[in-house]
């Protein structure tokens, strides 16, 4: 695999956040450059995520996770089935005020997260290694999700996890008819958002599900 360098990676992000039209400050973009460069290291011993080109990976996890940045709002929110922490570790570094709390069964990957954790002194982020049906805590504002199941089967086995008020995020690549007619009952989309993803091929959509 060709050799990226430190500075074209960071030149990649930046651009990403620019066409996104976010303003993030030059010690979040660090650290979302650091926590880059450790997936790319964990990534060749434990295989936390399939895509293996550094830069394919600013695309396809970095401003993929960072293009629902506008739509994070409320005083709590958890990412459940976070998998090596997206979008749930660039959402704390966008929002170092916000508790985000990331969810993930696989314990390399939570074990991770908590390195990320750790070694970017992210200390509004909470790392759960646990199946989300086993977990019952306070309830949050938001669940936000990244192709971790299908509609159905996201809010039946996270319904908990949301505050009556609170809303699920979805995030969904072409827009899935099937799986919003199948929507359990007393749920209803509130509304979808079109989300134009630089570098990244087809369709992306945030879905906002919540209580009728």
């Amino acid at each position: 695999m060709q050799q990226v360098s430190e500075q074209q990676l960071e030149a990649a992000l930046k651009q990403g956040i620019s066409q996104l039209g976010l303003a993030l400050s030059e010690h979040q973009i660090d650290q979302l450059i650091r926590y880059l460069n450790l997936l790319i290291k964990w990534n060749k011993a434990y295989n936390l995520t399939a895509v293996r080109n550094p830069m394919e990976m600013i695309d396809r996890h970095l401003i993929d996770s960072l293009s629902v940045v506008p739509f994070i709002e409320g005083k709590r929110i958890i990412d459940v089935g976070s998998g090596p922490g997206l979008p749930g570790i660039p959402l704390a570094i966008c929002y170092p005020e916000l508790p985000v709390t990331t969810l993930d069964s696989n314990g390399k990957k939570t074990r991770f997260q908590l390195q990320v954790k750790g070694e970017l002194g992210l200390n509004n982020l909470t790392v759960v290694n646990e199946r989300v049906e086993n977990c019952n805590f306070e309830p949050f504002d938001q669940v936000i999700s990244r192709a971790f199941a299908s509609l159905e089967d996201m809010i039946n086995w996270t319904q908990q996890l949301c505050h009556q008020e609170g809303v699920f995020l979805a995030m969904k690549g072409l827009y899935p008819e099937e799986e919003l007619s199948a929507l359990p009952d007393g749920y209803e989309l509130k509304i979808c958002h079109r989300l134009n993803i630089p570098g990244t091929e087809g369709e992306r959509h945030l879905l906002v599900l919540g209580r009728r």
